[in-house]
């Protein structure tokens, strides 16, 4: 009876520690499946293969999505179309993903990101500054090691105030990450880890730098 499944029907085999036995169930991959992003107005897309650039008002994006072997790119008019026949489970999660980048790509370039964090000490005044493509943190809990955060992404831009930090930039990616970067570096670890609010009997160390807004440079 199983030869006659359709050839849309995939066995997933699961050998145990043995490898003499296997549990095997069938299950069905989506025939064709299809997400369409329309072009947002004042944005220019162009398409070369798989790899997909952006132009807007605050400037250019440009990603290589060649990862996705089973998946096919392509524009029609006005919108990207983003399609693929006999997908498993993971293969459909990658083709929203690639419509959800391209999306934030155009939301970029039209409107960029900003993102605002807090520094938060309670004895030791820390010093933040920016070098070059770099964070430094300085004096973070009365310590001399300088504390060091990379800044991702050519056109990412961070600013410091005095009791601010703000990271803006036109690729999502890149300022979630050189944000996700700074909180990280200002940050106990390990050995060195106090419990936060005092629980455990610690001494309820909050100092770090905190995400606590995020915006749209251009509204």
């Amino acid at each position: 009876m199983l030869e006659h499944l359709p050839s849309c029907w995939k066995r997933k085999e699961i050998y145990f520690s043995s490898g003499s036995f296997y549990a095997g169930v069938w299950e069905m991959k989506e025939v064709y499946a299809r997400l369409e992003v329309p072009i947002m107005s004042g944005v220019e897309v162009s398409l070369k293969g798989k790899n997909i650039t952006v132009k807007g008002p605050l400037g250019e994006l440009t990603k290589d999505f060649s990862y996705a072997k089973t998946i096919d790119i392509k524009k029609e008019e006005d919108k990207i179309i983003i399609e693929g026949y006999f997908l498993r489970k993971r293969e459909k999660a990658l083709l929203r993903m690639i419509a959800s980048k391209i999306q934030n790509m155009m939301i970029g370039v039209l409107k960029g990101y900003r993102y605002r964090m807090y520094i938060v000490y309670a004895h030791f005044p820390m010093n933040v500054k920016v070098e070059g493509r770099k964070v430094v943190i300085e004096n973070f809990l009365g310590s001399k090691d300088k504390r060091v955060a990379k800044i991702i992404g050519s056109d990412t831009k961070v600013s410091v105030t005095k009791d601010e930090v703000i990271v803006e930039g036109i690729d999502l990616e890149s300022v979630g990450q050189t944000a996700a970067n700074i909180h990280l570096t200002a940050r106990l670890r390990g050995k060195n880890k106090l419990s936060p609010h005092g629980r455990a009997g610690g001494p309820g160390v909050l100092d770090g730098i905190y995400l606590y807004a995020k915006e749209h440079i251009k509204e």
